[in-house]
């Protein structure tokens, strides 16, 4: 199942906000000793495609969903990420229900949420793996061997054996809990139908969306394809173990970093941030919302102390991308003009937040070091934007949204936050002095 395409193309698009032009100021005026130093920076974030994934179930053992029975997904998504999920039509050999790819749409055109019966866009799909039987409680498992593609039973398939309408099966139901988060519920609805059925424990998938394309549009199955992933353990025997584990694998983060700030400075504090205080409002609440570090720049380059500030965009994408597919991450470097006594320290954002933005700790680093200093960087939260699920809030910048105000003191993210687990900061940004 081929989840990325052309990820750099789909990647320009998305990064547009991120965008910076190259600045800089070095007051160097020759006065002391000074040595040459070359700041790298990396995205080394091995992103994934989901940015959410999880399993559910029924009540008793085995976990089904009798008729009359429901169960609930609570998830959150931003505008054009859509829900995915699978589970079996337990009286047949090898169907499944699942939305069409890719998923259940959640906002829309104008982004609002989208609540009630989304029963219509829950279709009845047969895996292609077993030889369909008359569907009800005498079907035999797991029963005769094909091999076929997945297709959509859409009256009949293709034994000749009829369904009602799969919205008439199970009933899907979204609710809107607030801050971009969701609840479907799914009612087994096939009670007392010719079609009646349990349906088994199910997997689920929210794919990140970048420029707006969807990094992983057929997450679960492909409709033309043959079955792959675990699939078939559920469409045969209900069982969601292995197509948990795959898309428990390819769930993770995601996010470009924005043109890096490097600022040189003497005698002073750490003039790019204060941990424990509002937002001076500076244009660090521009660097942590949007990615823009032109009013910072422009702020320090009149600070006194500051020798020299540097914004950073990587070549072509502006944007330091996160590896993909394999591919490296992006990369930018400056060489420095560095004497005793200086400090260095670095600010970028993490592109696919409210107000998250890395930054040097404390007082940044001894500028003349050498060596790798990417221990230094924290993930900090900027206060001035409410906080929502990383790469799937409805108001996060580079998501197409505007952030909601808030003011709290500028704070380290914690990890695990409210919204997920986060690698650590040094599985995200590589900063090296050679």
């Amino acid at each position: 199942m081929n989840l990325l395409k052309n990820p750099k193309s789909i990647l320009l698009a998305a990064i547009a906000p991120l965008a910076l032009t190259a600045c800089k100021k070095d007051n160097n005026n020759g006065s002391v000793t000074t040595q040459q130093s070359t700041i790298t920076v990396e995205n080394v974030l091995q992103s994934q495609p989901l940015v959410e994934s999880g399993t559910f179930q029924g009540t008793g053992t085995p976990a089904l969903i009798q008729p009359g029975q429901s169960t609930t997904i609570t998830f959150s998504a931003a505008k054009g990420e859509a829900l995915s999920f699978a589970t079996m039509y337990g009286a047949s050999n090898d169907l499944f229900f699942a939305p069409d790819n890719p998923g259940i749409q959640v906002y829309d055109n104008n982004g609002n949420p989208i609540e009630g019966d989304v029963s219509t866009q829950v279709k009845l799909w047969d895996n292609g793996t077993r030889v369909n039987q008359k569907p009800g409680a005498g079907v035999t498992h797991p029963g005769v061997a094909e091999t076929k593609n997945i297709s959509e039973v859409t009256g009949t398939d293709a034994q000749g054996n009829t369904y009602l309408a799969a919205s008439k099966l199970v009933k899907a139901t979204l609710k809107y809990n607030g801050n971009s988060t969701f609840a479907l519920t799914l009612q087994n609805t096939s009670g007392g139908t010719a079609n009646e059925t349990p349906l088994s424990p199910g997997v689920w998938s929210v794919s990140y969306i970048v420029g707006g394309t969807l990094q992983a549009p057929k997450p679960l199955y492909t409709s033309g394809q043959p079955t792959a992933n675990g699939l078939t353990n559920i469409a045969e025997a209900g069982d969601n173990t292995a197509l948990s584990a795959y898309v428990k694998s390819i769930t993770g983060i995601f996010t470009p970093l924005s043109p890096i700030l490097v600022v040189v400075y003497n005698g002073i504090d750490n003039p790019i941030y204060k941990a424990g205080t509002i937002d001076a409002g500076k244009g660090l609440t521009p660097l942590a919302q949007k990615g823009n570090a032109d009013t910072l720049a422009a702020y320090l380059k009149t600070v006194k102390g500051v020798k020299a500030v540097y914004v950073l965009p990587a070549p072509n994408t502006k944007v330091l991308l996160p590896s993909i597919a394999g591919k490296q991450g992006g990369v930018v470097s400056q060489q420095l003009n560095v004497a005793a006594g200086d400090r260095l320290a670095i600010a970028t954002m993490y592109g696919f937040s409210n107000d998250w933005f890395f930054a040097s700790a404390d007082n940044g680093v001894d500028a003349t070091q050498k060596g790798d200093i990417s221990g230094t960087i924290k993930l900090f939260d900027d206060g001035t934007a409410i906080n929502q699920f990383p790469g799937a809030g409805l108001t996060q910048f580079n998501l197409a949204g505007t952030p909601l105000k808030e003011s709290q003191p500028i704070a380290a993210v914690p990890n695990p936050n409210a919204f997920t687990t986060l690698p650590p900061v040094t599985g995200i940004i590589k900063v090296t002095l050679k």
